[in-house]
């Protein structure tokens, strides 16, 4: 086998991210000379899914800022170890994104076999949090209905109201063909929830439902990007079996993909080097001339990175919390015949949290429960994801929501939080774009559920990397290989 210096790489893939990892996965049948580094010793990136022990590692990275998207992080053992399984019994996701049934991501898992690693687990329920309106009674949870059985059997919305919402959700369905498109399309730029009063005369109440289906993070979502995503959400529905519209992979989220395209690209001859960067690069000459943090010096054809410098300073913030509950109410099947959900989505409205100065929240926040079944910590326990995009106090507005929601459960157990991990993930106005024989992916986006658009950048770094060769019907598109189970397990 060559030494790294006398090979000439068709490309060097920098990073682990999901975008990197699919990108290995594109070309892992292509023949290409494929080295792929990553400065860090863990797979992931941004995307990444953390033991104990490497949460705690990487929160020292970020309080001396060399995880570039992060900051403000910090984490907390409640009680000491207490109540804790071992640190490898956990593996809490730094994106903890849904991805819809009709996600493009699921369609190129299947054509490119690799599905067959990853095991998906159902979103369950999707409800609102609605404070108590005195001291003496509790917060609840309201299921949101967002199928025509949903509607009819619920008993938290009026007959009227019931109307209202199926002639909308049958709108949505069709949303994009005439004569819907004359409807909505003068309206496109407006926020969704004033087309919502205006053609639907939903009340409040409704259009909080509806907007809690969009995962929007600041709630202003405009009718054009809301009744596109809603209607992703309607569509998704039963795509896969009953009673669910969005799934998550088991064992981390999108950190699973990213290690099972990266198994893969592994199987079709790349070269993988953990706790290897990019120290410096001469991208004038041609082929590009690297040295490694390993003291190695490489040739390369192309280079494909991740741009992961902030270029704002706002962004999202996070609460992650580990509880002492299994939490077995939000995990019930509601339809006949559906599988037992994993995860289950809790929205606080706004105006349904107050700071400590007495504020009411101007934002909504978001709650991803996640039971043990996900593999992210051990039986009889949950992990809670809080997001929530408000620059103004948030951190006090995430322990709000998680000290308010143990009381809106069902049972008078209040579950014992045992573990906390808070921060900040920053944005970026970056675009994915090539410079020549280097293609730069944009950092990744923080909504709650995964955006589509990613998967073009990923293509177009493939055509990048395979120029003439690249055939787009061939993309993501492989036949099994002979073996394949075996081969791929063993990587």
């Amino acid at each position: 086998m060559e030494s790294l210096a006398d090979t000439l790489w068709d490309v060097v893939i920098c990073g682990t991210g999901l975008q990197q990892s699919l990108l290995a996965l594109a070309l892992s049948r292509s023949d290409k000379k494929v080295l792929h580094i990553d400065p860090n010793d863990f797979y992931g990136g941004a995307e990444a899914a953390f033991s104990l022990q490497e949460v705690e590692s990487w929160v020292e990275k970020v309080e001396t800022g060399k995880e570039g998207l992060f900051e403000a992080a910090s984490v907390k053992k409640l009680g000491g170890d207490t109540g804790l399984s071992f640190p490898r019994a956990y593996s809490l996701a730094l994106a903890p994104q849904l991805i819809h049934a009709r996600s493009t991501l699921l369609s190129q898992l299947v054509s490119s076999r690799a599905y067959r690693q990853v095991e998906f687990l159902a979103v369950g329920s999707f409800s609102i949090f609605k404070p108590s309106p005195d001291s003496s009674q509790k917060p609840t949870l309201v299921r949101i209905p967002s199928t025509r059985e949903d509607v009819f059997s619920t008993t938290a919305i009026s007959a009227k109201a019931k109307r209202g919402l199926m002639k909308f959700l049958k709108f949505v369905l069709d949303y994009d063909i005439t004569p819907q498109t004359d409807t909505w399309q003068p309206h496109a730029d407006a926020p969704l929830t004033e087309f919502l009063l205006k053609e639907f005369k939903m009340d409040q109440e409704l259009q909080t439902y509806i907007i809690t289906l969009t995962l929007s993070l600041d709630g202003k979502i405009n009718t054009r990007d809301g009744l596109a995503v809603i209607h992703r959400h309607l569509s998704s529905m039963g795509m896969y079996g009953p009673g669910f519209a969005a799934l998550y992979p088991k064992w981390g989220g999108l950190s699973e993909i990213a290690q099972v395209s990266c198994r893969a690209g592994a199987v079709g001859g790349a070269v993988y080097m953990l706790g290897t960067g990019v120290k410096t690069m001469n991208d004038k000459d041609d082929p590009i001339v690297i040295e490694l943090s390993s003291g190695d010096t490489i040739k390369t054809r192309k280079v494909v990175r991740a741009n992961e410098s902030a270029t704002d300073r706002f962004g999202i913030n996070r609460l992650v919390a580990v509880v002492g509950s299994s939490l077995k109410s939000l995990f019930e099947s509601t339809v006949e015949g559906a599988p037992k959900p994993a995860v289950a989505i809790v929205a606080f409205p706004a105006g349904s949290l107050s700071t400590a100065t007495g504020e009411a929240s101007t934002s909504p926040v978001y709650l991803s429960v996640h039971s043990s079944d996900t593999g992210e910590c051990p039986a009889n326990q949950s992990v809670l994801y809080f997001t929530t995009g408000s620059e103004h106090a948030s951190q006090d507005l995430l322990q709000q929501a998680l000290d308010s929601f143990p009381a809106a459960l069902s049972g008078d157990t209040v579950p014992q939080c045992l573990y906390k991990l808070q921060y900040k993930q920053l944005q970026s106005s970056a675009h994915s774009q090539a410079n020549g024989s280097i293609f730069d992916f944009a950092p990744p986006a923080s909504a709650l559920a995964f955006d589509d658009s990613i998967l073009q950048s990923v293509q177009d770094a493939w055509k990048m990397v395979l120029g003439d060769e690249a055939v787009e019907e061939e993309y993501l598109t492989f036949a099994d290989r002979e073996g394949a189970m075996d081969d791929d397990e063993s990587v």
